[in-house]
């Protein structure tokens, strides 16, 4: 089996082969970081830092005020939240009280939470006012006894929360006051008065988080994953990265509830003594002011990040030799963005080029990188220490020859526990092979080089990639086929020069139904209520017949390649 070797030390003599992990839980890697550094920064968030210290007695007290109200050992806590510190602290506190936190995007429609309360069975959630009006329409479909709300303006600075007020604050619907909730201050004070036991020993092999993906099928689905998993990877992201020292700032703006922002950008820092500079929202423009205005010493985006950076005007001068590591993943970077970006960093006295990861939620995230000094045009890098790629002939578990392309697989600390209820996805996606090892099978294709430099080619899987978030085209078609209106549907992904793909829906509408503005107005309504905003169609095409293959199904790559004509002119 000579693909499986892990070779960073073949080229990097700094980097181990294999590595200690902490056997404890995810907050009982940040506490031992904590008795370390208490005194360091732990995050900051619109400009106030908070210190280790106060990190963990805040995440304490939210721990104490989750037992106090009844979270038992295993519950489920549904975290709809953006990075801001009531997320940091509840993530950390439901580890801590003994739960397993249900991480889920914020712009997600009534429909897709409602998919998620119930597939998780939580028993908590937690969102921001600004999101409440989603869980009052889908509440009485789910078994939720409690409902946190909490306010971006509770945890601002005080100079800024009388601007925020007037201008943010004004746009978020008053919450009836009989709505049957929970106030984020009216769960702290439940904490401050518990007296009883709120911390419940976990172990490494644990569940601890459930995040959401596709896998290879397209269907949505709770991917589990363990403290383990999560503190091999903060353990592994700095082995890769000598040059990281604790006091390090990393701009956190990739999202708590994706495993690259989560694993990444939170936890591999908190977990080792870095601070996280929390973006909560962001474009491009103020992720250039923040650059510029906090010099962090890592970042960490998806390709059209770093591609809308190169057109901001306000980062003409600026200075980068601040950055020991920038780094791209969560969709496939090109060699001509990668090449315009290492020049803008050096046009900007930046000292490191853009290195680009590969990995997939079943693996938390990254499992994949391009060394410090050495790397191959093309390549997402090699594979962290104890984790180890195979390419195999897909549908099988036959290993390929070095620079034959065949379906990318991972084995290591961080490979899941499986899928949430689906005992058949989790045989189709985690096999043991004959070295007695359990590999995922990712559902991509790539090769492996005789360096072991992996390449990425493309995903066996049907898939749209948009601003670095996974939109599996069947799940649209399914909302749209069942609108009254609609005979048939099919979705695309369209090239975009920001977004890399951005969705395109065609339709064949039902017979006696004529094309209007007014059904697309319909249609894109009832996309909006069932969809989430990153994944909503920017156009419909009503078509009077879709194209089809031999075997009847839509051929929808007859209309990508359509599209992609259009693109080149």
């Amino acid at each position: 089996m000579t693909q499986t070797r892990t070779p960073w030390l073949d080229n990097y003599g700094k980097v181990p082969p294999h590595l200690d992990y902490h056997k404890g839980s995810m907050f009982d890697l940040v506490f031992e970081t904590a008795k370390k550094y208490p005194a360091y920064v732990a995050y900051d968030f619109m400009g106030d830092a908070t210190t280790y210290r106060e990190f963990i007695e805040g995440v304490e007290l939210v721990a104490k005020s989750l037992r106090a109200y009844g979270l038992k050992e295993g519950d489920k806590v549904t975290i709809c939240m953006p990075n801001c510190p009531q997320a940091l602290m509840m993530f950390y506190a439901v580890n801590l009280a003994g739960g397993i936190s249900n991480m889920i995007h914020p712009l997600s429609s009534e429909k897709e939470i409602e998919f998620y309360l119930n597939d998780s069975e939580s028993r908590f959630a937690i969102t921001l006012d600004q999101f409440y009006s989603k869980f009052s329409a889908i509440r009485d479909n789910v078994d939720l006894p409690f409902l946190i709300i909490a306010r971006i303006y509770d945890a601002l600075p005080s100079r800024l929360k009388f601007g925020y007020a007037l201008t943010q604050g004004r746009k978020i619907p008053k919450i009836p006051k009989d709505a049957p909730i929970v106030k984020w201050k009216e769960f702290i004070n439940k904490g401050k008065t518990y007296n009883g036991n709120y911390k419940v020993k976990r172990v490494a092999a644990d569940p601890a988080v459930v995040l959401y993906s596709g896998g290879t099928t397209g269907t949505t689905k709770g991917i589990m994953l363990s403290n383990l998993n999560f503190n091999a990877l903060a353990a592994q992201i700095v082995a890769t990265n000598p040059i990281f020292k604790p006091g390090d700032k990393m701009l956190a703006a990739m999202p708590i509830f994706h495993g690259f922002g989560l694993g990444v950008s939170i936890h591999s820092m908190l977990g080792n003594g870095g601070r996280c500079i929390l973006v909560p929202r962001f474009t491009a423009e103020s992720y250039a002011k923040l650059i510029i205005k906090c010099r962090p010493n890592f970042m960490a985006g998806v390709p059209t990040l770093y591609e809308a950076l190169l057109r901001q005007n306000c980062m003409d001068g600026a200075d980068l030799s601040c950055l020991k590591g920038v780094f791209s993943g969560g969709d496939s970077l090109s060699v001509e963005l990668k090449k315009k970006f290492d020049k803008f960093l050096t046009d900007h006295n930046g000292k490191v080029l853009l290195r680009e990861g590969y990995g997939t939620t079943e693996c938390v995230t990254a499992s994949c990188l391009t060394p410090l000094h050495l790397a191959k045009e093309g390549s997402i890098g090699q594979p962290f220490p104890d984790t180890y790629y195979t390419i195999v002939e897909p549908g099988t578990d036959n290993e390929v020859d070095y620079g034959v392309e065949g379906e990318i697989c991972i084995s290591g600390p961080t490979v899941m526990m499986g899928y949430v209820n689906h005992p058949e996805e989790n045989e189709k996606t985690l096999r043991v092979h004959a070295d007695g090892k359990t590999w995922v099978h990712t559902g991509d294709l790539g090769y492996m080089d005789s360096d072991g430099f992996i390449y990425f080619k493309q995903r066996i899987k049907r898939m749209i990639i948009t601003s670095g978030y996974n939109v599996y085209p069947s799940q649209l078609e399914n909302i749209l086929d069942s609108h009254p209106l609609v005979q048939m549907s099919c979705i695309i992904g369209v090239p975009d020069p920001i977004k890399i793909q951005k969705v395109k829906a065609f339709i064949m509408l039902k017979p006696g139904v004529a094309p209007s503005e007014e059904n697309k107005k319909v249609l894109l309504e009832h996309c909006r209520k069932n969809i989430a905003k990153y994944a909503m169609p920017y156009d419909i095409e009503f078509r009077e017949s879709l194209p089809k293959t031999l075997v009847g199904k839509v051929a929808y790559r007859e209309l990508e390649e359509e599209e992609l004509a259009k693109v080149r002119g």
